[in-house]
This record gives C-alpha cells, sequence and structure tokens, in this order.
C-alpha cells in the first residue's frame, strides 16, 4: 500500500468543529454594522475559552504564560493538531492524569518519557512501512513520543519467582523498525516491548488476516500448527486510545498496585476480600500471555495475595500459618484439590497490623476458572489451638481471542 502524505488540515469553516453559529460568525467581515456586530460577537472571547478548554484542555495558567487570547489559542493550537481534535483531549487527559500519578510514586518513568513526535516524523514513518497510521496513535506520539528502552517500563510489570516482564513503550522510530510484514501479523506495528521476554503488543495498522483495523493485541503462536503463519491473537484493545485510556484509568485508579516504583499489572475485585476474625484475605489476579496458548489451550494465570491482621487485634491474637487448602474449579466444573504446608515455602507470622503478601500462580485448559479455600494458622501463644482463615473465591478468565485464519483454513 502506499503511503499516504497528510499536512495540518486548514482552519476552514467545513473543519473547524465549533458550534454552528460561532463558525458562521467567524466568516462575516465588516462591510456593513449588522455584519460588524455580528463579527464581533464571533470574537467574543468566553465563547472560545470553553473550546480552548473542551478540545485542547489549555488551562488558564496556560493562556496567561502564552498571553494570547481565547481565539488566538484556539486557532493557533488548531493549526497544529487540528487533524486530531476527535482524539486529543481523550489522549491528553489520560497522559496529563497518568504522569500526575506516576511523578511522586514512579519518578523515574516520568523522566524516562520522550518528548512528542513532529508531524514530518510521523509522516516519514507512513512512508516508510507503506501504512497509514491510526489518528489516535499520531495524537498520542504529539504528545509523548514513547520512552527509553529502560526499566521499569510504562507499560507494566510482572514478576514471577524465575520469570520477570516489564513493557516500554516504543518511540514510534523504533515501532517501525519492529514492523510486520510476515504472514501471520501482516500489517502490525509493534506498541510496546520486553527485553527480558521479548514480548510485544501489537496494533493492526491494516485490516488483514483475520484482525480488526486498529486493534491491539498480544500473538500467539499456534505451538501445534506447522504453519508458521499461524498466530492466534489475545485481544487487549478495540482501537489505540481503548487501550491507553482503559490502562491508564487501571493505574491512576490504584487498580494496579505501585511496587518498588513498579506498575504491577495485577487486577483487583474489591468484592475479593474475605474477613475471618482479626484476618482479612484479598486477592488480585493477572493473565499472563506470554506464558499462555489457544492451541493447545493452556492458559497461564497469577495471584497476589495479602494477609493482614487488624491493628486493633489483641497481641494474644499473633498466629503463624501452618498450610493451605485450595479448591480450584475450571470452567467445565472440574474440581481440583490442592492441600499443603505453609505458602511459597514460607510459614508467615502475623500480628496485629502486620501484612504479608505473596504471589503464585496457575494454569487451566479452559479459558476461565477460579479458586478458593483456607489457610490454617495455629496462635503463638496458644500453640495447640488452631483455626482456619478463608481465602475469598477468586475468578480468572484469559481476554478474548480470536484463532489464525491460517489453523482455520489449514
Amino acid at each position: 500500500m502506499a503511503a499516504v502524505e497528510t499536512e495540518s488540515a486548514p482552519l476552514t469553516l467545513e473543519s473547524l468543529p465549533t458550534d454552528p453559529l460561532l463558525l458562521i460568525l467567524s466568516f462575516l467581515d465588516y462591510r456593513d454594522l449588522i455584519n460588524r456586530r455580528l463579527s464581533q460577537l464571533s470574537s467574543h472571547d468566553p465563547l472560545w475559552r470553553r473550546h480552548c478548554k473542551k478540545y485542547w484542555l489549555i488551562s488558564e495558567e496556560e493562556k496567561t504564560q502564552k498571553n494570547q487570547c481565547w481565539k488566538s489559542l484556539f486557532i493557533d493550537t488548531y493549526s497544529d493538531v487540528g487533524r486530531y481534535i476527535d482524539h486529543y483531549a481523550a489522549i491528553k487527559k489520560a497522559w496529563d492524569d497518568l504522569k500526575k500519578y506516576l511523578e511522586p510514586r514512579c519518578p523515574r518513568m516520568v523522566l524516562s518519557l520522550k518528548e512528542g513526535a513532529r508531524e514530518e516524523d510521523l509522516d516519514a514513518v507512513e512512508a516508510q512501512i507503506g501504512c497509514k497510521l491510526p489518528d489516535d496513535y499520531r495524537c498520542s506520539y504529539r504528545i509523548h513520543n514513547g520512552q527509553k528502552l529502560v526499566v521499569p517500563g510504562l507499560l507494566g510489570s510482572m514478576a514471577l519467582s524465575n520469570h520477570y516482564r516489564s513493557e516500554d513503550l516504543l518511540d514510534v522510530d523504533t515501532a517501525a523498525g519492529g514492523f510486520q510484514q510476515r504472514q501471520g501479523l501482516k500489517y502490525c506495528l509493534p506498541l510496546t516491548f520486553c527485553i527480558h521476554t521479548g514480548l510485544s503488543q501489537y496494533i493492526a495498522v491494516e485490516a488483514a488476516e483475520g484482525r480488526n483495523k486498529n486493534e491491539v493485541f498480544y500473538q500467539c503462536p499456534d505451538q501445534m500448527a506447522r504453519n508458521p503463519a499461524a498466530i492466534d491473537m489475545f485481544i487487549i484493545g478495540a482501537t489505540f486510545t481503548d487501550w491507553f485510556t482503559s490502562y491508564v484509568n487501571n493505574v491512576v485508579s490504584g487498580g494496579f498496585p505501585i511496587i518498588r516504583d513498579q506498575i504491577f499489572r495485577y487486577v483487583h475485585d474489591p468484592e475479593c476480600v474475605a474477613t475471618t476474625g482479626d484476618i482479612t484475605v484479598s486477592v488480585s489476579t493477572s493473565f499472563l500471555p506470554e506464558l499462555s496458548s489457544v492451541h493447545p489451550p493452556h492458559y497461564f494465570f497469577t495471584y497476589r495475595i495479602r494477609i493482614e491482621m487488624s491493628k486493633d487485634a489483641l497481641p494474644e491474637k499473633a498466629c503463624q500459618l501452618d498450610s493451605r487448602y485450595w479448591r480450584i474449579t475450571n470452567a467445565k466444573g472440574d474440581v481440583e484439590e490442592v492441600q499443603g504446608p505453609g505458602v511459597v515455602g514460607e510459614f508467615p507470622i502475623i500480628s496485629p497490623g502486620r501484612v504479608y503478601e505473596y504471589t503464585s500462580c496457575t494454569t487451566f485448559s479452559t479459558t476461565s476458572g477460579y479458586m478458593e479455600g483456607y489457610y490454617t494458622f495455629h496462635f503463638l501463644y496458644f500453640k495447640d489451638k488452631i483455626f482456619n482463615v478463608a481465602i475469598p473465591r477468586f475468578h480468572m478468565a484469559c481476554p478474548t481471542f480470536r484463532v489464525s485464519i491460517a489453523r482455520l483454513v489449514g
């Protein structure tokens, strides 16, 4: 496909997406008294203030710094990023919210962000790959051109005893270098990259091989197919905006925990909490696409458990975990029971106000399943007295996936 060259749209009656009356009034001349009055009305600054805030998120402080009227600010901004007017506010808000949240928590991550790309940089990438980039993708990269390849990555981390992932948001030139034209990933541009696993999330810049245009996904090679083009996909977002803003919302809402200056992509269900006496157990979960496959069906999940004793508990309530019991049920209703000493090889002691957290993992041959169970503790001051602490039922489900066309037609 030939590259499509684009330029910033001129400010015209047809292109300026403000109120119809304001548009009409903006283009009147001064040939008579009525037109003069209407033209004055069209330049009324409070009218343009509303549009500057709505479309460009320009603050009063920014206006003061620029020393311009609102109408001038609107027109200047439109001449720069006017083609993105349908996306700019949502993307800019997501970036602003993310940086505000991360600056006091993960300052190194914010410092790794690159300045925005220029229009000509993005045009050059389109020419290089022979495809047009989605406008919302271009809009985001005008604000920040990805990040430096560092750890931790902006798009989250995951750590198990022998596995670590941290995904960087690629700059547009690096992404273009990884643009795929091979069978199975045709017209796919990488958005992220993990230097430890080689894992990437891709965006489909064209509809091909069963993918919808603009979908964001993790690739999943078919391990049982002889054809290397047989690549299934776990779908993460319908568009770049959907993918990016939903991730940011999870981060800034506290849905993803910050651990050692990194964003960990565990999802916590607020209802997944159980309290037994003075001890509360809560669970968050995560799906790991890099360790999963659709064919054969093997879906890998990790879970993070927090065990906390109330700070108001009496000192004699201090206790130690002895064993665990799990009841694991897959989507077919098959049940597996597991019982064993400690958790991840440890026998933690819990006392008033203390918290113990650990991570573990499980796999299912079905796309979803759930776990529940209990821990057995004994009191430190009454060693012969034991009791069970409930672990709430927590569900795990893999993202929507689509099997490879190469396998369907093979």
